[in-house]
């Protein structure tokens, strides 16, 4: 009989991190297989704890993370196959051009050399890098190693990509092109999942938002039904945040 395809990217249930105090604290939380999600939170509130888990950077102290049917605790090596993680800070090799970063992280990945060859050329193209394709990335400003980095997480074509505020700090013609370049794989049949302060993106990208403090969901839905579980009334995500957040601070 064939496998079974889940439906959902990722599963996260009961899932605890602890340092000096609690960073998630028994999180639930589900995405869909070809959405893009986004998971917003105040400083602090393990939006990034959260994610560096999934990604397999952090071990949690318990819970379970599933990754396309995959656990992520017991098999880590099989589920990182089929993810990508970018953060804020994008780390690549200063020394290496993007083209022969890219042609590093295929073959780490263990990717055929003629087709990581023609997906490192596509990426390049996509991200509009071409005319740097051969310039060693250590002159490169913030927006173009963001690219880079974006880049290297695509090229084994994974099937879930983690981004935690990947537009921080970018121009605007930046940003828009990584926000391109994410809404093309969403369409493709991909998975993102993204962190965010800019709520204009999330509310114009995402298809589910997730809010969490103090490392705890506490909304979760398309806009619309954000705007129900905060009363009503709020014209704007922003609104509708500042709402949610206050009501948990004050339980």
């Amino acid at each position: 009989m064939p496998t079974e395809i889940p439906s959902e990217a990722l599963e996260i249930r009961d899932l605890v991190k602890t340092f000096d105090r609690p960073a998630v604290d028994h999180l639930n939380l589900t995405v869909r297989r070809g959405e893009f999600y986004a998971l917003l939170g105040p400083n602090g509130a393990g939006k990034t704890t959260t994610l560096r888990m999934v990604a397999g950077l952090l071990r949690p102290n318990s819970g379970s993370i599933e990754i396309f049917g995959v656990d992520a605790l017991t098999d880590p090596v099989a589920a990182k196959r089929v993810v990508a993680w970018v953060s804020d800070e994008p780390m690549i090799y200063d020394k290496l051009t993007p083209f022969e970063y890219l042609e590093f992280v295929a073959g780490l990945w263990g990717n055929d050399a003629q087709e990581a060859q023609m997906r490192a050329h596509a990426l390049i193209g996509w991200l509009q890098l071409t005319e740097h394709a051969h310039e060693r990335c250590e002159g490169f400003s913030k927006g173009m190693r963001q690219k880079v980095a974006l880049a290297g997480a695509l090229v084994h074509d994974p099937q879930l990509i983690i981004l935690d505020e990947p537009l921080t700090g970018l121009d605007a013609g930046s940003a828009r092109q990584v926000k391109t370049v994410l809404r093309d794989r969403v369409a493709a049949g991909g998975t993102v999942i993204m962190t965010t302060h800019i709520l204009e993106v999330a509310e114009r990208m995402a298809d589910r938002i997730g809010v969490i403090a103090h490392g705890r969901l506490i909304g979760e839905g398309t806009l619309d039904e954000l705007h129900r579980q905060a009363g009503g009334g709020h014209a704007s995500l922003e609104d509708t945040f500042l709402a949610l957040v206050a009501e948990q601070a004050a339980a």
